[in-house]
């Protein structure tokens, strides 16, 4: 059950970071390494959800 948890606090985060891209994406001088930023932590999010997943 603990997994679950994690898998899906790590849901919880994943979803927060894409919400910020598309903030930061709608502002008109947007920072490209700050969006490059939350991508690649958003992306590890994912790889962790995805190796808790597998056991």
């Amino acid at each position: 059950m603990a997994v679950d948890a994690r898998i899906r606090e790590l849901g919880n985060r994943h979803s927060h970071l894409e919400e910020k891209i598309e903030q930061e994406l709608r502002h008109p001088a947007h920072d490209p390494l700050r969006i490059s930023d939350l991508k690649k932590r958003k992306l590890k999010l994912k790889e962790e959800m995805q190796h808790l997943r597998q056991g």
